[in-house]
């Protein structure tokens, strides 16, 4: 199993560290070092790096790009300035989530980058190849070619901007992104994060990405692992790709349809969407919060009180930010109001709880 794992540039620098690696996404991965603890707590007060390198870099390019990246994509990129960023997903056409990612404007006219999830490119390449089919596009996976790192927390602006020197960084609002260069070589620096704090994305060339990793944690700032990016994220209240968002699994359903442009003249998956906003969903994604210090897990059942499952938690944790027992569940939607009493079966016993929103932790996004 082991052999057939890829490793991102960073790999033999992580088992120096001696960090506890794990497959994830097809990859060899870190998943911490000193401690998933003390890594969260690293992000949410100072500042912790992440090795991101496993992440699918996807370029479109040609004439009919908008028109491309506009079809295979629930927000409107029409609206994008270059240098700008969107978040949103890539649909079947019956609504179901092909892959959530983020959509980068470049300067050159008709060219963006797309970021798309490990586990996906793969199949998301493949995917945007069959839709091309009568559009003047070229699409290119470079995944292979870049590496990237994510630095995250309160100090992230110093440590990439100061202690790296991409002072060209430093106005960066939430969801832009600019170009840098040096030594020759193209280096986009973003600002975006996956963790609710304020934070930056550095993608480079292996080499660069290997240089940049070192002067940060000679600088002090803690390695991070996919641990942490998980407990962050999830107080946070971002969904991740298989959990929160599936094929199974809409937009509207996971409460992300402000990312899903109606008013757009088309994108795939776009009727659907329309038919489960007018007539509504089955099921949706809830915040639930324990009033135990059981930690739910993903599986476990969500009950009424007489015992009638009625959902499922997609993630859960005791948090460790919050020091509250909460989670993601998928919930028949009769019971998703906030308030709701459920019950979490955890083994043989079930622990109450109440809807809560889902983003458990004030996010402090830089704005």
């Amino acid at each position: 199993m082991e052999n057939l794992l890829k490793q991102t540039c960073l790999h033999d620098l992580h088992v120096e560290l001696g960090a506890k690696m794990s497959p994830f996404a097809g990859y060899d991965m870190p998943i911490q070092y000193s401690g998933i603890i003390d890594e969260h707590n690293a992000v949410r007060h100072a500042a912790g790096v992440f090795d991101v390198s496993h992440m699918g870099e996807i370029f479109i390019s040609g004439p009919d790009a908008e028109r491309f990246v506009n079809h295979i994509f629930t927000n409107d990129v029409r609206t994008l300035e270059p240098g700008g960023i969107l978040y949103g997903m890539m649909l079947y056409s019956d609504g179901g989530t092909v892959d959530d990612l983020l959509v980068y404007k470049e300067k050159e006219p008709q060219h963006y980058l797309l970021v798309v999830n490990a586990a996906n490119t793969d199949t998301d390449y493949a995917w945007m190849l069959e839709q091309a089919d009568g559009f003047d596009v070229k699409v290119d996976n470079r995944s292979a070619d870049w590496g990237q790192i994510a630095v995250q927390g309160p100090e992230a602006e110093k440590a990439v901007c100061a202690t790296l020197g991409f002072q060209e960084a430093a106005p960066l609002a939430f969801y832009t992104f600019c170009d840098c260069e040096r030594d020759g070589k193209r280096i986009i620096v973003s600002r975006t994060g996956y963790t609710g704090e304020d934070g930056f994305e550095i993608y480079a060339d292996p080499a660069h990405i290997r240089n940049y990793w070192n002067i940060l944690l000679a600088a002090g700032v803690k390695p991070c692992g996919l641990g942490c990016r998980d407990t962050l994220r999830f107080e946070a209240g971002l969904p991740l790709y298989g959990d929160e968002l599936t094929a199974d699994i809409s937009p509207v359903m996971a409460g992300l349809g402000m990312f899903c442009k109606l008013d757009k003249p088309e994108f795939i998956g776009k009727d659907a969407l329309a038919a489960q906003k007018a007539e509504g969903v089955a099921r949706k994604l809830v915040g639930i919060e324990l009033a135990d210090n059981a930690v739910p897990r993903a599986g476990y059942p969500v009950e009424l009180e007489d015992g009638l499952q009625v959902g499922v938690v997609t993630t859960g944790y005791h948090s460790i930010s919050l020091d509250k027992s909460l989670c993601f569940a998928l919930v028949d939607s009769e019971y998703t109001a906030l308030g709701t009493p459920l019950w979490i079966r955890i083994r043989k016993r079930t622990f109450p709880g109440s809807v809560v929103k889902k983003r458990f932790y004030q996010t402090k996004y830089k704005k």
